[in-house]
């Protein structure tokens, strides 16, 4: 019988970089989810000084690229860049009661084809990406990854901007 454990390495790596809880204690995540349910509304179009992507807009994207990865990789890869199916809201409008549900949806859909994968040698597979290349499943996946954590990072930092502190977590408990 074939492994699967690296699918099932990165299937726990899509989940905790997308709804990891992080650290209890000091109610501390690095992943997608736990940060946006920490930004005020008022924070979710405003832009901090020099900047010119909202937190509304950073979601919008990685809900985008998850769909725009999960079809070219997973389905039939016809999807384009400012359509519809890929980015439903016109920017500045994407409301956050329908926007969460809809990023849910995108990544439930992404994990799904994920989970669907046979045995760890299809991690090898190329796949076709949206911009033409054929990395391999493996490199997509980790790319989707650390994508979501990268972007908790940006919504992170543009909440601490807008919220007037933006010293790092541990000073702002008095640790040092």
């Amino acid at each position: 019988m074939a492994s699967r454990a690296g699918i099932e390495a990165l299937l726990y790596l899509l989940d905790e970089a997308f709804r990891g809880r992080g650290i209890e204690e000091s109610d501390e995540s690095q992943a997608l989810l736990p940060n946006l349910a920490t930004v005020p509304q008022a924070a979710w179009r405003a832009l901090p000084a020099g900047a010119s992507r909202s937190i509304e807009a950073i979601v919008v994207h990685v809900g985008a690229c998850k769909i725009m990865y999960d079809d070219y990789a997973f389905g039939g890869g016809t999807l384009q860049w400012g359509t519809p199916e890929v980015e439903p809201w016109p920017e500045g409008q994407a409301p956050t009661d329908e926007v969460l549900p809809w990023l849910e949806g995108a990544h439930a859909r992404l994990v799904e084809h994920v989970s669907a994968l046979a045995d760890d040698t299809e991690l090898d597979r190329p796949r076709p990406a949206n911009w033409g290349e054929e990395p391999s499943t493996r490199w997509l996946i980790a790319a989707m990854v650390t994508h979501d954590a990268y972007h908790a990072g940006e919504i992170n930092h543009i909440r601490s901007l807008l919220d007037g502190d933006d010293r790092w977590r541990h000073i702002q408990m008095g640790f040092g």
